[in-house]
């Protein structure tokens, strides 16, 4: 078999070497690719928001299946190419896309379908701010309605940061055109997961569950970021939990999307806040979470490019995979200065090192320069280690990042610490 895979960040670097793992694996191809990933799978430039510029590279290298990582070339309607020319790809069409590409398609969906989410209500013009954004009280959330790397979102403490902040979105100064509508939102309190399943649009495979956190600093202070880190350990959810969300949200939502006529293909990622009336719908995404897959691929077991094809043919085999034993970690060490501005061009120390302790390095934002690798972005590595407990899979990871060093670096050093403590308490989500 030999798999395409889309995209250039750490998430498409741990999915090609996943699959590059399974034995009917002839050939795997990356594009872009990074500095990293090229160690691994041969990776071919290329203009991933051009589908038929991929396509037909696709057609070119004869792949039995393609796999697409970030949403941006999905919301762009590289799958809808793809299935044109008969091509197997992963990953939901143009329509079904709007389920991340617009925050207003997604919230009129989930009341449409009756799903557990916040309240909420759209804003679109700035003579509205006033009216609108204290209509949930404080704390607020204000979320831009395009693509906005992970970045469209602000919890705005009191009235003055809600209004100023909304302005500043609908003007396009926060996060550009992605904010000249915005989702104000009523604040939920409650534990973040992630939760993902791969469908063919009926069948699904249920990925086990994984905490991110996004701030950038300890103790979940400072800006939103794609994410700093992310742990994957049975504690996060209970077994009655877990089959909660499928039924209440999973199910629910895959057959909303078969009753639109935009049958959901792909990988469906729920940001959810368990709050104390359950599970509520944060967001959708149309993709694997970064740095989510990284700990999820580094614990699976079993075939995950036949996973895969399966999923392309429409006839999704759950039973390919299965979630290891041993729980897993990822550290995510980034430029300094992010997500604001940094500097890129920094050559990377001890990456073999860190290699040899155990870990495996995934590379986000990297490339090779001079022979060197050098960072290439605002999040750079994401250092993912396993063990026989969370502490052991937490302290592996960090034992291999204390021998990285670049220009600038900076990490949380708190990775983890609910699951540390919801173990140590003996609960469960």
């Amino acid at each position: 078999m030999k798999v395409l895979v889309i995209g250039g960040g750490g998430r498409e670097h741990a999915m090609a070497w996943r699959v590059a793992q399974d034995p009917g694996v002839d050939a795997v191809y990356c594009v872009p690719g990074n500095g990293g990933a090229a160690a691994d799978v041969s990776c071919i430039p290329g203009n991933i928001l051009n589908p038929e510029e991929i396509a037909s590279l696709a057609e070119t290298l004869g792949v039995d299946c393609t796999v697409v990582g970030p949403e941006a070339p999905l919301v762009a309607g590289v799958a809808d190419e793809f299935v044109s020319r008969g091509l197997a790809v992963v990953g939901p069409s143009r329509s079904a896309a709007q389920l991340e590409g617009s925050k207003v398609f997604s919230k009129r969906f989930l009341d449409e379908c009756g799903l557990p989410t916040a309240a909420a209500a759209v804003l679109e013009n700035e003579s509205d701010v006033n009216a609108t954004v204290g209509r949930f009280g404080y704390p607020v959330a204000l979320k831009a309605d395009g693509l906005a790397a992970g970045k469209g979102v602000v919890i705005a403490r009191d009235e003055a940061e809600a209004r100023s902040s909304a302005r500043a979105m609908l003007g396009g100064d926060l996060v550009g055109d992605a904010g000249r509508r915005i989702v104000v939102e009523q604040f939920l309190e409650g534990e973040e997961v992630s939760f993902m399943v791969l469908t063919d649009g009926n069948a699904f495979c249920v990925l086990p569950a994984t905490q991110d956190h996004k701030r950038a600093l300890d103790g979940d202070r400072g800006p939103n970021t794609g994410g700093m880190g992310a742990y994957c350990d049975d504690s996060i959810l209970s077994n009655a939990a877990r089959e909660g969300i499928i039924e209440r949200i999973i199910e629910p939502s895959l057959a909303g999307m078969r009753r639109r006529g935009t049958p959901f293909r792909g990988f469906l990622y729920c940001g959810l806040m368990v709050t104390e009336d359950g599970p509520q719908v944060l967001e959708f995404n149309v993709r694997l979470g970064d740095p989510e897959t990284q700990p999820i691929l580094y614990r699976l077991d079993g075939g995950f490019a036949e996973l895969l094809a399966s999923a392309s043919r429409g006839a999704l085999d759950p039973t390919l995979v299965t979630a290891g034993p041993e729980p897993t970690a990822c550290v995510v060490m980034a430029s300094g200065g992010y997500p604001g501005k940094y500097e890129t061009g920094e050559p990377i120390e001890g990456l073999q090192a860190a290699g040899r302790l155990g870990a495996k390095v995934f590379h986000a934002g990297t490339r090779i320069a001079g022979g060197r690798i050098v960072t290439a972005g605002g999040r750079v590595l994401g250092v993912t280690a396993r063990g026989k407990g969370l502490d052991e899979a937490l302290a592996n990871a960090y034992k291999s990042v204390d021998v990285i060093d670049f220009t600038g670096v900076h990490y949380r050093k708190d990775i983890g610490s609910r699951g540390l403590r919801r173990l140590a308490g003996g609960m469960s989500g």
